[in-house]
């Protein structure tokens, strides 16, 4: 790792180098702009706990009432939608995503414009959380800059992607995440530390607790079931190595948990709209995943969309069709019907376990807000320490796959000569 780090600041290097500087350069200009308020608004986010990922995820711009209090999650959003109506329920859609480079263009391009009109509802839902009673105007108003917010942030994101390292989107919501951080350990340090001994213990246990989720993590993160793949005429001595189809154990990312979150969330925002008081009652009884009713729906709901979201991602049918046209089968089972049953009995045990440790990293910091006296700004956010992982695995992945693709053409240069 050191020497992959010795190797970035090499002269030889130098546009990696100047790639990685522009990509902090981004996302220090995002940071900047989650400090700007919104001229004329304060924040009263205040029982709304299930937007307390979009606020992670937006480096704390929502709680603040920033101009980027919505960062990318329209955006995600809008992938997440056009991924579903893109599985043969649209039929334009479907084709497009079966056209290759041209097609996925076409379909990111839809993406962006939902992205921005979805950035425009959200901004007018969420407007009343943050204006008492303001005319229409007012909400509209704001509604516009968080939308205008949420376009700047895909722009930045689109140039990290282009001219920085490693995918722009993802490596924003990473920063956002990891800019509460230092925030969060100084109030943890400055509330123990004035209960003395006790305190200091507890401030070192919860650093340990912290660092062995990260540890579990990275484990999952790397973890993947191999599938071994033969092809006709073609023996493994022959080819050297051994073929495989790799799964994640954890296939669907983050994803269930925002599934499960933004629909949770829409009734904690109707209540704020509609001002019932009956209604709100129900919504804070029955609808609140601090409540025994409410944590039960947030798990059903996590494990049934990790299933859900890695059965639309890998489509086990698919996986069998491509097989048997390249000529490839998996040694022991049969081509067609059987291996479709086969990949979707591994994919169904595997998800048990990726869907079950995600599910404990959701509801962490639900049991540790219920059983600690620490202020709210100090959690332990599982789910954030996930997309944090994630992201930093792959883009270190990218680094290392660049380096070591310019050793391999220097190399060849050099033999040539």
């Amino acid at each position: 790792m050191f020497a992959g780090v010795k190797q970035i600041f090499n002269p030889k290097n130098r546009d990696l180098l100047k790639r990685i500087l522009f990509t902090l350069a981004a996302l220090f200009v995002f940071k900047i702009g989650t400090s700007i308020i919104v001229p004329g608004v304060a924040a009263n986010t205040e029982g709304m706990g299930f937007l307390e990922i979009l606020n992670a995820m937006s480096g704390g711009a929502f709680a603040n009432a920033s101009i980027f209090a919505l960062g990318v999650s329209p955006y995600i959003t809008a992938q997440i939608v056009i991924q579903l109506l893109s599985a043969d329920i649209v039929p334009y859609l479907s084709e497009l995503s079966k056209q290759g480079g041209v097609g996925r263009r076409k379909l990111n391009q839809i993406t962006r414009i939902v992205g921005i009109a979805l950035a425009f509802l959200q901004g007018y839902m969420y407007s009343f959380a943050y204006i008492g009673n303001g005319s229409p105007m007012d909400y509209i108003l704001y509604s516009l800059i968080l939308t205008a917010g949420t376009a700047l942030v895909m722009w930045i994101g689109d140039q990290i992607t282009a001219k920085g390292i490693g995918n722009g989107m993802s490596l924003i919501i990473m920063a956002g995440i990891i800019s509460v951080l230092p925030g969060m350990f100084k109030d943890l340090w400055l509330e123990l530390f004035a209960k003395g001994f006790l305190g200091i213990m507890i401030f070192i246990a919860f650093i340990l607790v912290f660092v062995g989720i990260i540890v579990g993590v990275i484990y999952v993160e790397s973890a993947e079931r191999r599938l071994p793949i033969q092809y006709a005429n073609k023996s493994t001595s022959m080819l050297g190595k051994q073929n495989y189809i790799p799964f994640k154990l954890n296939s669907s990312g983050v994803m269930p948990v925002i599934f499960a979150s933004a629909l949770l969330s829409i009734p904690q925002i109707l209540a704020s709209v509609i001002k019932n008081e009956g209604f709100t009652l129900f919504v804070q009884k029955y609808l609140n995943y601090t409540n025994g009713t409410g944590l039960v729906i947030y798990i059903v709901m996590i494990l049934a969309f990790a299933y859900f979201y890695t059965f639309m991602q890998l489509k086990p049918s698919e996986m069998s069709e491509n097989l048997n046209k390249n000529g490839g089968y998996i040694p022991g089972i049969r081509p067609g019907k059987e291996t479709t049953e086969y990949v979707k009995t591994v994919l169904k045990r595997i998800t048990i376990v990726g869907a079950t440790f995600l599910t404990v990293l959701a509801i962490l910091p639900i049991v540790f807000d219920k059983f600690s006296n620490l202020t709210t700004s100090i959690s332990i956010s599982g789910t954030g320490l996930l997309i944090v992982v994630g992201v930093a695995l792959d883009t270190y992945k990218q680094i290392e796959s660049q380096l070591v693709s310019r050793t391999y053409v220097k190399g060849r240069k050099g033999r040539r000569r």
